[in-house]
């Protein structure tokens, strides 16, 4: 609603942060030869060298992770969380940046400072800007003024949202209504039918309406809209249908007309699906030469621990409801391997031993690179279920089946959120939903590094 206000201050804010990774470079160089004293290896120049070709990726971390976006809605731990991990991703391109340049002298403890110098700036940066503005909406400023124009179920909670919440820095004046509504426990004035609306906002004050029609008085939008229009104020549609509606709806146009598209798919653009199949390939390509000599042993552990096959084979439903075969190291004994309709679970007594640290340390999953490179799975996406469960929670998970507009991974949002294993079906799939919808090739990185740190032992054990 108030983005387009926004627009400047993100933009400037987006700026100053960007120049905090100088500062925090030079903060970190003058510690490192000033006051813990040591021999310059190079010269501070090439220091402000690698930040010129740093602040840009920095940039785009931000964006990614979403920091440069109006914190209205953000909660600020989660957020310092986010910078210390784009501050780790700083230090880990300039380190791949002074290899690349072939710089055997560039000061690792400098460096690490630099990354410690940005966490620490960037987040008394936010801590200040939020009390900063906290103070000016506890004396009236910075507030957005707005009328709710009908009354239904979705308006109120609506209110209460913003109510609970102070910090969004919004001030509800009342509503109008055809007639005067029960709002228990809400204590906002009633302002009139909707005949009042010209009279009210003909005086300054109202920044916004907020247009939240019953069906059967949606005939009344279009004259709704013209008031606000001549008079000047901002309108904004919270229709009675919102929740069919995404969270980021994406508008096309079809011969001058708008199409809302109630879900939007990033990797439907030809351009996002090429370079997410491109590094698919290239990855698990040398991930599987690279890892070869490892694979064939953990394929002997495999078949000197128990007897039968080495590779574990399952039907799982993947991209387009397309069944399709996933390999796995075998982590069970043959007999209780046939079970296709049993969800596992961490005790299972299925498994061999050499089994229980292959499924550990997700070990097992190393084969299914040869699926990425197929085309049936790529490194990051949800993850995909047998055809029993499948037709299980297509009835009993809302939305269980949006998971299928893309390529299934072998890790992703939901498993380095914890969701993983024999946990809530349905937080998995609000995880892989973010994912389809909010996809960038940079999340995908984020993924990546997130399941190195996090992904690689599976305490919940993986049922899927």
């Amino acid at each position: 609603m108030i983005k387009e206000n926004q627009r400047i201050f993100n933009f400037l804010f987006a700026i100053f942060n960007a120049l905090l990774c100088v500062l925090a470079m030079i903060c970190a160089y003058g510690v490192r030869f000033y006051v813990l004293s040591g021999e310059h290896g190079v010269h501070f120049t090439y220091y402000m060298k690698l930040m010129a070709m740093t602040v840009p990726v920095n940039f785009l971390l931000c964006q990614s992770f979403g920091l440069n976006d109006s914190f209205r809605r953000k909660n600020l731990i989660s957020e310092i969380g986010k910078v210390i991990e784009v501050s780790f991703l700083d230090v880990i391109f300039v380190f791949l940046l002074s290899f690349l340049l072939k710089e055997v002298n560039v000061s690792r403890a400098t460096v690490l400072l630099f990354g410690a110098f940005y966490a620490l700036f960037s987040t008394a940066e936010r801590v200040v800007v939020r009390k900063t503005l906290r103070a000016l909406r506890r004396h009236g400023y910075n507030l957005k003024h707005i009328v709710i124009v009908g009354w239904t179920s979705i308006s109120g909670d609506f209110c209460r949202r913003l109510m609970k919440n102070k910090n969004l820095g919004y001030w509800i004046d009342g509503y109008i209504a055809e007639k005067k509504a029960d709002i228990s426990p809400l204590d906002l004035p009633y302002l009139g039918d909707f005949s009042c609306l010209q009279q009210l906002l003909a005086p300054k004050g109202i920044d916004e309406v907020v247009v939240s029609l019953e069906e059967k008085d949606f005939n009344r939008l279009g004259h709704i809209i013209e008031i606000c229009e001549q008079e000047g104020v901002k309108s904004s549609l919270l229709p009675f249908y919102t929740k069919y509606l995404p969270m980021r709806p994406y508008i096309d146009e079809v011969e001058g007309l708008p199409l809302i598209n109630l879900r939007r798919v990033p990797l439907d653009n030809l351009l996002n699906s090429f370079v997410k199949r491109a590094f698919d390939v290239t990855a698990s390509f040398l991930g599987l030469l690279i890892l070869s000599p490892f694979l064939l042993g953990v394929a002997a552990g495999v078949k000197l621990t128990s007897p039968g096959p080495i590779i574990y084979k399952q039907e799982r439903v993947g991209r387009s409801k397309k069944i399709f075969t996933m390999y796995k190291f075998r982590s069970m004994a043959v007999e209780g391997n046939a079970d296709t309709t049993t969800w596992g679970t961490r005790d299972d007594p299925r498994r061999t031993r050499f089994g229980t640290f292959l499924r550990k340390y997700s070990i097992d999953e190393l084969p299914q690179l040869y699926n990425v490179l197929r085309g049936d799975m790529s490194l990051v996406g949800p993850r995909p279920e047998r055809p029993f469960f499948v037709e299980k929670f297509r009835e009993e998970i809302p939305l269980y089946m949006i998971k299928h507009l893309v390529r299934p991974g072998i890790t992703g949002w939901a498993q380095v959120n914890g969701w993983r294993g024999d946990t809530s079906i349905e937080k998995r799939i609000e995880c892989d939903i973010h994912y389809i919808e909010n996809w960038s090739f940079l999340l995908d990185i984020k993924i990546l590094f997130l399941t190195v740190f996090r992904g690689f032992i599976n305490q919940s054990e993986d049922a899927a």
